[in-house]
């Protein structure tokens, strides 16, 4: 699977997820993406490699230990990690393909704004133009 950053100075190939997609409502992705939650697989380090840009990625130390890489031009945060685990964090909407694969889980619901709602009545929209 190929994913890249938005200006598409950064890409990788990531062969395989290692875990569920999942939603994580924590207060450092909603702030990092900012998002009422991120979307994340794990994908094993090595399965996953950087195709172009890498010396462009810059990294910030969210928590202790935590390392969230990001791309300098467009800010796009691709890729957590904690150097001592086995896996990296994919940001799997950063994918330029479909994983074939479905989130399972919404996970640290307890940091859940209350400004956000998942069943709620507003109404959606395939376009912006509609709304208009």
């Amino acid at each position: 699977m190929k994913g890249s950053c938005l200006c598409g100075a950064i890409s990788y190939e990531a062969v395989a997820l290692s875990s569920p997609i999942s939603h994580c409502h924590c207060r450092t992705c909603q702030k990092a993406h900012a998002s009422a939650y991120a979307t994340t697989a794990r994908v094993l380090r090595e399965h996953f490699h950087w195709t172009s840009g890498e010396s462009l990625l810059r990294s910030f130390e969210s928590s202790p230990g935590k390392l969230r890489h990001f791309c300098s031009v467009c800010g796009t945060h691709l890729i957590a990690e904690r150097p001592e685990q086995a896996h990296l964090i994919l940001r799997v909407p950063t994918l330029d393909e479909n994983p074939g694969a479905t989130p399972t889980v919404h996970i640290w619901t307890s940091h859940d704004q209350s400004w956000t709602s998942e069943n709620d009545a507003i109404p959606r929209y395939s376009e912006w133009s509609a709304v208009r």
